[in-house]
């Protein structure tokens, strides 16, 4: 395992007491994936970065003060988690969380490239292709991106 994903998940392992290793692998794949599409466009905005926190928020047993110290190390090291590790963090989903994880984890993925207002291209190269390592179809991730269809920059 390498340095990033290693300083990653024991900050996820940390924030969840308790937790087995195989929840601590679905958060920190879940973490990654959402650095992931953060950086997809090179830059993560204010807004992505609340909407990042938000959604780590979500996760059931999460401690409120690793969610910041998640955040921090997704956008350290959000360069190599969106270029070198979402394969890795999308096939954990995929073979230990099943379909109905994956799609909850696409529709926080969604929800995250477009908290900042727009949808650019390369938000949505990188939703495609990572519905697909998870699992999904193009329609599944039609059917998410239907809701932010406004905010799409290249239409």
């Amino acid at each position: 395992m390498t340095d990033e994903v290693q300083i990653l998940q024991t900050a996820v392992r940390g924030g969840l007491k308790g937790a087995d290793d195989g929840t601590v692998r679905l958060v920190t794949a879940i973490a990654g994936l959402l650095a992931a599409v953060a950086y997809a466009d090179r830059t993560i905005t204010p807004e992505e970065s609340a909407q990042l926190r938000a959604e780590l928020g979500r996760i059931h047993g999460l401690e409120v003060r690793s969610v910041e110290v998640i955040a921090e190390i997704l956008h350290a090291h959000a360069l190599r988690f969106s270029t070198a590790f979402a394969p890795r963090f999308s096939r954990t989903l995929r073979e230990e969380g099943g379909r109905e994880l994956c799609l909850e984890v696409l529709g926080m993925l969604v929800e995250l490239s477009a908290s900042d207002g727009k949808i650019s291209l390369s938000e949505v190269t990188s939703l495609r292709n990572l519905a697909t390592s998870l699992g999904l179809s193009q329609a599944d991730y039609n059917d998410f991106q239907e809701k932010h269809r406004d905010k799409l920059s290249f239409l």
